[in-house]
């Protein structure tokens, strides 16, 4: 038998991941891992693109549909978390973060970095920064999960990091 509560109460709801890899090969690998993925509730839909600042075109775009009325066409354009890579020319991943973070969303997009290279200090920078986990290339099936507890949809269920910092 599977885990208890699996599919029980509310409906899944898509997942929906911006993969931000100038690497055509990796962008392919995780949309794929990612679109098969059998292990959680929720299907990923996947939005691919190969450089940070087609990220941010993307993000603003979803960003004023938002204040636009059209509700439909907006939720299109949602992204609950977005993958990225930390080696791109012109915007690196870790540049790409500092953006998203400094967009004034009432609810900030995760952002999860990627890079397949185990160096700790860019690891240490990339959280630092605000990302909500680093992971090694290649993307695996176990890394899904991760992902998936990252996301913005999962994280409306928790109470948020700086509650604690509140109190200061």
């Amino acid at each position: 038998m599977g885990a208890g509560g699996e599919g029980e109460g509310k409906a899944a709801a898509v997942v929906r991941v911006l993969v931000v890899d100038d690497s055509p090969i990796d962008r392919k690998v995780v949309e794929l891992l990612l679109r098969n993925h059998k292990g959680g509730a929720a299907p990923f839909h996947v939005t691919a693109v190969d450089s940070g600042k087609k990220a941010m075109e993307h993000l603003r775009l979803m960003e004023q549909d938002s204040l636009d009325s059209s509700a439909a066409h907006a939720n299109e354009l949602t992204v609950d978390i977005v993958l990225t890579d930390y080696c791109m020319p012109e915007m690196t991943g870790y540049d790409l973060l500092k953006a998203i973070k400094a967009l004034s969303s009432p609810t900030p997009i995760p952002v999860v970095v990627m890079s397949s290279e185990n160096e700790p200090q860019r690891i240490s920078r990339c959280l630092t920064a605000g990302a909500e986990d680093f992971i090694l290339k290649p993307l695996k099936t176990k890394d899904v999960q991760r992902l998936r507890n990252c996301s913005k949809s999962n994280a409306a269920a928790r109470p948020p990091k700086d509650d604690a910092d509140a109190h200061q």
